[in-house]
């Protein structure tokens, strides 16, 4: 019978240590917020450099109308794509990313939104009800933008407290959000037979939410020690974002 070595506890401990250390810390994400942001602006500048040198195409409004709406996608599929990557990679911290992903995906959403019922109607609320019924792909968008705003109001620690286990299901209509913004877009382009982006996006979210619902069939099926759920629950707690 042989008898399998076992590692001397320092051994252990100091594996244990340098796995440990390849996690980015809550400070370090922190720095990294800064960036993200700029980021986040990096659209906007384009716009503003385009518009500079008289570049927006023959039609500014609805050049600028979809560029909105386009960046409203990948903000969201950013936002979504957070938690796999954080789990995949080991890296609890980048929850704190999340938020500030999904706020630009609202900000450009509301300047799509704007874009389309200022600039493309002038604000008139017959106009665009006779837009609305001419093209019903902007209710569906509409409907998106109405959900996304009661998930941007309450995108804060006094909303989670207020709601309590309510906010995780409310939040949880990020999904619905998504499917909603690929059935416009779609439909959008439904018109002209042009499908080859946004394809893209959709095989995208649709690995996203089939990763997610993967996972909570392993969850669901699979048993789980009480303590693992305990430590669990003390980390979503402690990190404020519950996984969407």
């Amino acid at each position: 019978m042989v008898t399998r070595p076992k590692l001397p506890r320092c051994i252990k401990a100091w594996i244990s240590q340098r796995t440990t250390d390849m996690s980015l810390s809550a400070k370090q994400v922190g720095r990294l917020k800064p960036i993200l942001f700029l980021l986040g602006l990096l659209p906007i500048v384009r716009w503003v450099w385009l518009g500079i040198n008289d570049d927006l195409t023959a039609n500014p409004v609805e050049f600028l109308t979809r560029s909105a709406g386009t960046w409203t996608l990948v903000c969201l599929l950013v936002t979504l794509s957070i938690t796999p990557v954080r789990q995949v990679f080991q890296q609890p911290a980048l929850v704190r990313l999340r938020r500030m992903c999904g706020l630009f995906a609202f900000f450009y959403c509301t300047l799509h939104m704007l874009a389309w019922s200022g600039w493309d109607q002038g604000f008139d609320l017959t106009d665009m009800l006779t837009d609305i019924a001419k093209r019903p792909f902007i209710l569906v968008g509409m409907v998106a933008f109405l959900t996304m705003t009661a998930l941007a109001i309450t995108s804060n620690q006094f909303s989670m407290k207020r709601l309590g286990k309510r906010w995780q299901r409310l939040h949880q209509l990020v999904y619905l959000i998504g499917c909603l913004a690929i059935l416009h877009y779609w439909w959008h382009k439904a018109g002209k037979h042009n499908f080859q982006e946004v394809s893209i996006y959709a095989g995208v979210l649709f690995l996203l939410l089939a990763w997610r619902f993967v996972r909570w069939g392993r969850q669901k099926f699979s048993p789980v020690p009480a303590v693992g759920n305990a430590n669990k629950r003390a980390a979503v707690s402690a990190s404020g974002n519950p996984d969407t």
